[in-house]
């Protein structure tokens, strides 16, 4: 049988969605440490795989496959043993992807570049102003996540764990670790604890900030 081979440093928050999500599958894999300062023999090999030189990439049999939301859809579809992460019904789906989209979107540009400038120390991100409004984005956005979460009382997309999890429960845990006061979101907090319950999220969800 094929063994599913992830490219990707497991430092790599995108890298550990599709880690997590193969640990929810019961899925076997080999990760291998591409990405960044890969030696220079495996760049072009690299390139052609992802012509944006980014990770995670997966190689599944013959198919190659980059973007780390649209790699732990795959996944799911393809090895899932029931339809609980991805559904198949199309409303039930489309509340799923709806926050995977907005996660990979909305989110991710609101933390930025308060991310660059608190976490990596990235001298093209210390503007302190450009920081502040970064921070309150986030905040604001996370707002919006402890909302839906005081609504279903569980996930984001409803009562039952799915993907939007395993990609919001990253970005929550980029939230938590990164040095800065945040509003008391209460429902936020339980959900954490909720998605502490899975081996997944131990393993894979919660282990820094890169």
């Amino acid at each position: 049988m094929n063994t599913l081979r992830v490219l990707g440093k497991a430092s790599s928050i995108n890298v550990r969605k599709v880690l997590w999500t193969c640990a929810e599958l019961d899925l076997p894999f080999i990760r291998e440490d591409w990405g960044s300062g890969f030696q220079s023999t495996q760049q072009a090999e690299f390139l052609a795989m992802n012509p944006n030189a980014m990770v995670p990439v997966i190689v599944d049999a013959d198919l190659v496959l980059w973007e780390s939301n649209t790699i732990c859809r795959y996944l799911a579809g393809r090895y899932g043993k029931n339809e609980s992460l991805l559904p198949a019904e199309p409303a039930a789906r489309a509340r799923v992807e709806q926050w995977m989209d907005w996660q990979a979107t909305d989110l991710n540009n609101a933390w930025r570049y308060a991310f660059m400038a608190l976490v990596r120390n990235s001298p093209a991100h210390a503007d302190a102003p450009q920081v502040e409004a970064s921070v309150a984005q986030w905040h604001r956005h996370m707002g919006i996540l402890e909302r839906q979460l005081d609504k279903t009382g569980a996930f984001a997309a409803g009562p039952e764990f799915t993907l939007a999890d395993v990609v919001l429960g990253l970005s929550t845990n980029r939230w938590l670790m990164t040095p800065m006061a945040r509003p008391d979101y209460p429902a936020i907090e339980a959900y954490v604890a909720r998605l502490r319950e899975r081996a997944g999220c131990r393993e894979f969800g919660m282990n820094g900030v890169a």
